[in-house]
């Protein structure tokens, strides 16, 4: 069978959307960077791959350096390794484990690093509480972006984390993320945040707690705020752990693994 690789516009959109909102958790960062930022900008691409029929077999999303493909069936991979392939600029290449592993030894840089993540999303909490009990947990706004950002760099799997003031307001402004907290005694103590938000998912990131108020059961209330909120949105949830023991924790709220994440990175 005959596969056609290609750039899409916008006038592929509906296909493009109908194609990767079947799994909208799987193909968050793609839905996000469509509805962000379109089909036609300078630091963003995408091609999709066709069957004889016209059908889409495959997208492959370009943002600055970072390649994502996704993938449902037989597919030709040397078409889309050629893509990535004849770019220079290109640094990294990341995407659900079984699509990217089909990459990896047609692609021609040297890489530098390779990570793999468990990958899971939430449908449906296992746990609730009522607005009361949430009563604690409160909304971020700009003002508070550099007391968040201190709270972030003073957890140890965050010092070397690229967190910004700038990325934050960003995010907020943008509307592609949001961030819930609690305070005790007046201090900002735990806290949980959603980045790559679109129409249909959303990625849960950066939940931390300060050292002397872990085990309180706080950053259990602020994710089943920030949790409950979403889902009334009719969003899918998802995240990446490389912990166990914190995929636990995830997986008692209503997580459950759909895979790994792989990200590789080149010289």
């Amino acid at each position: 069978m005959n596969k056609v690789i290609g750039k899409l516009t916008e006038k592929d959109r509906e296909k493009v959307m109908n194609f990767v909102l079947k799994k909208p958790a799987e193909n968050l960062f793609i839905i996000g960077d469509i509805e962000a930022y379109g089909f036609e900008t300078e630091f963003q691409t995408v091609w999709g791959q066709f069957n004889e029929y016209g059908e889409l077999m495959a997208v492959l999303l370009k943002y600055e350096g970072n390649y994502i493909p996704y993938a449902e069936g037989d597919i030709n991979w040397e078409e889309i390794a050629s893509i990535i392939n004849g770019d220079p600029k290109m640094t990294d290449l990341s995407g659900l484990k079984p699509i990217v592993e089909k990459l990896e030894s047609l692609v021609v840089k040297n890489m530098k690093s390779s990570n793999s993540f468990y990958y899971a999303k939430c449908q449906r909490l296992k746990v609730s509480k009522t607005k009361d009990e949430l009563e604690s947990v409160e909304v971020l706004n700009v003002k508070e972006l550099e007391e968040l950002v201190a709270l972030l760099k003073g957890v140890p799997e965050f010092q070397h984390a690229n967190i910004t003031i700038e990325s934050k307001r960003r995010t907020l402004e943008n509307k592609t993320g949001r961030t819930y907290f609690i305070r005790v005694n007046g201090e900002m103590a735990t806290t949980a945040s959603t980045t790559a938000e679109n129409s249909s998912s959303a990625m849960i990131v950066a939940v931390a707690t300060k050292k002397q108020y872990k085990r309180q059961g706080l950053a259990t209330d602020c994710m089943i705020k920030l949790c409950q909120d979403l889902l009334k949105e009719g969003k899918e949830l998802c995240l990446f752990y490389d912990n166990p023991d914190a995929g636990k924790i995830y997986k008692r709220l209503g997580f459950e693994d759909i895979g790994f994440w792989n990200v590789y990175r080149y010289e």
